[in-house]
Parts: C-alpha cells; structure tokens; sequence
C-alpha cells in the first residue's frame, strides 16, 4: 500500500460535511485491520481554526509541512516539519495558530479506548 502525499493534498478540501460547511479538512489515505491513516491540513476547511473532537484510538501525528502549535489536555506545545507526536484515545486536543501551509498525516490505530498502557 502507499499514500501520495501530492494526490492526497489535490484531493483537500473534501465535500463539506457535519461541522465542515467549506470543506472537509482531511482525506483517508489508507487502512488495513485497526490502522488508519489521513492526510489532514485544517486550514483547507476555511474555519481557521482545529474543530477536532478527541478520538476512539490512539493517533501519531506526523508533521509534513508547515508549523503549529498544539494544545494537549492543557499543555501546549510547538510542532514544525518532521515532529511527530502521540495522542491517546479519548484525550483532548487540536492544532493552533497553524501556518496555512501545515499538513500531518494522522494513524490511527489498536483497540477503541486505545492499547493499555
């Protein structure tokens, strides 16, 4: 399987939907078994802000381009080209103050609720 990060930016925004009235900010690149993975630049739904809500699995992101902060459960951090972090399930977070160019792949993986720790 391979993702191309080209074609899957072209393919951004995608339909609006739900909470996206301009566009939906990312797009399944992949997936096989618990694994998922999405290319998501938040600045293509126009909204100029993260409307995420915390997910069912546990997430890495992986910066591809741009900056960001990023806000986790009440800590703040700065992301740029090449960073990658975790997140685990069901724990709040978003991008801020992102740069119009920022985009992360996102994967989603293991057992809803996430893997014990």
């Amino acid at each position: 399987m391979k993702a191309d990060f080209q074609d899957h930016l072209k393919a951004l925004p995608q339909a609006p939907a739900g909470r996206y009235p301009l566009g939906t900010p990312f797009v399944r690149a992949l997936a096989h078994g618990s694994m998922s993975v999405e290319l998501f630049a938040p600045s293509t739904s126009q909204l100029g802000q993260d409307i995420q809500q915390p997910h069912t699995q546990d997430e890495l992101y992986v910066v591809q381009r741009g900056r960001s902060g990023f806000w986790l459960e009440g800590e703040r951090c700065e992301m740029q080209t090449g960073d990658v972090l975790f997140v685990p399930a069901g724990a709040r977070h978003r991008f801020e103050d992102f740069s119009q160019d920022f985009v992360t792949w996102v994967v989603f993986y293991g057992p809803q609720e996430g893997e014990p720790t």
